[in-house]
């Protein structure tokens, strides 16, 4: 579970925060509304792979689609002979 922290109160719990932030998001909020979001490293690394995987993914299918959508390929083996590695 995620802790919810008051900008105002961050400030002076910050090294709490830190530690806190090692193990479990912590939310900083201001007037009762989430502004910001401390992460752990690991868990920001995590986050950012997770994103680029599912952008990859997006990517694939697009080229998948547009694939399909050509009739006109190039057989493997033909690729290959054109240069010069068949």
């Amino acid at each position: 579970m995620a802790m919810e922290i008051p900008v105002t109160e961050a400030r002076d719990r910050f090294s709490e925060l830190v530690e806190t932030a090692s193990h479990q998001p912590v939310f900083l909020t201001k007037h009762g509304h989430r502004q910001a979001v401390v992460l752990s490293p690991a868990e920001y690394e995590r986050i950012m792979e997770a994103l680029e995987d599912t952008e990859d993914l997006s990517t694939s299918d697009v080229a998948m689609a547009e694939i399909m959508a050509n009739s006109h390929t190039i057989p493997w083996e033909q690729v290959k002979t054109d240069l010069g590695l068949a």
